[in-house]
């Protein structure tokens, strides 16, 4: 199973004449705020920590696994929300990594009393780097002995590919509501080795809001709610649509998504978690239904965040409220 994986992997960098790359994706959307939109930088105004892990279709041993963390805040003197975020992406046990490092600025401003809006920009540099000696080839099989040959394929002549990236993102949020719209890969990068391989842009489009259980004037973190959402992702020819709902009733937190394409079924998620003023954890998985099977193993995820003291000076920054993971 791991030569065939490898070769695939081969076949995919090294032959055709254009080939195109796509990110990995998170199902805890929000639990991962920068990744998912950089006008996210600053929304809690406190400092904040956030780790992410995700291992897709683990019965395939590596086959895709993503570490993800950033850290943000919003600075009074800047006017605006600050970031930092680093993530790597291993595929095939490090056959293909991906690792990236961004720097993340945003800013508010007040629509009306009720709405404000929120700008964001990331600046990012990354490599790709791909590990030769655990390719294997079509040439290299033997119909009676199986990978006995050396390929005669030619090794590129870097193995390291690094690029600047950049990224942009909208946020219109209330006390209720919120949606957004990001766009990655802005100058789509090419991340070829042998030949042109571009990442194409990636749009993003998420809203949702909150529904209070019961309804107090201002809400307390203790209050029971419920919030439906949307997320819509466009990279390429491929479309991702997911939609569910959280329900939270302090401490605890659980929710349901479905995902899919406009053509095929994907996945079911289903999310548990703890969320305190100061420390959010969450597990998801994804439950596969596309013909893929959940042979694969679906996808496993965690998130954590930890959520500091904020000065006082700068509590009466408004907030975006949204869900934790």
């Amino acid at each position: 199973m791991k030569k065939i994986k490898y070769s695939l992997i081969g076949i995919f960098l090294f032959t055709g004449i254009t080939i195109l790359a796509q990110d990995p994706h998170f199902s805890q959307f929000y639990a991962n705020p920068l990744y998912l939109n950089p006008a996210f930088a600053g929304s809690s105004v406190c400092p904040r920590l956030v780790m992410n892990y995700r291992n897709q279709w683990p019965s395939i041993s590596g086959t895709y696994v993503t570490y993800c963390a950033s850290y943000d805040q919003y600075i009074e003197n800047l006017s605006g929300g600050v970031g930092i975020m680093a993530y790597t992406d291993n595929a095939g046990q490090g056959t293909l990594k991906t690792t990236m490092i961004s720097g993340i600025y945003s800013f508010s401003t007040p629509i009306n009393r009720y709405f404000s809006l929120k700008a964001g920009f990331k600046a990012s540099y990354y490599q790709v780097n791909l590990d030769w000696s655990k390719l294997t080839f079509g040439d290299q099989i033997s119909p009676r002995y199986g990978f006995i040959f050396n390929t005669q394929e030619i090794m590129p002549a870097t193995l390291v590919k690094s690029m600047a990236d950049f990224a942009s993102g909208l946020l219109v949020y209330s006390d209720r509501f919120f949606a957004g719209f990001a766009v990655d890969h802005l100058t789509e990068p090419n991340e070829g080795f042998m030949s042109v391989s571009k990442l194409p842009r990636r749009y993003t489009v998420h809203a949702g809001g909150i529904i209070d259980l019961e309804h107090h004037r201002r809400r307390r973190i203790e209050d029971p709610t419920i919030s439906p959402n949307l997320l819509f992702m466009k990279q390429q020819d491929f479309n991702q649509m997911n939609y569910g709902l959280y329900f939270s009733k302090y401490p605890f937190v659980g929710g349901l998504w479905f995902r899919q394409g406009f053509n095929n079924p994907d996945a079911f998620i289903a999310l548990v978690g703890i969320q305190t003023s100061v420390v959010k954890i969450g597990y998801s998985y994804d439950l596969t239904v596309s013909s893929l099977t959940d042979a694969s193993g679906g996808a496993h995820e965690v998130s954590f965040a930890l959520q500091f003291g904020c000065p006082p000076k700068i509590k009466h920054i408004r907030r975006i409220v949204c869900p934790a993971f």
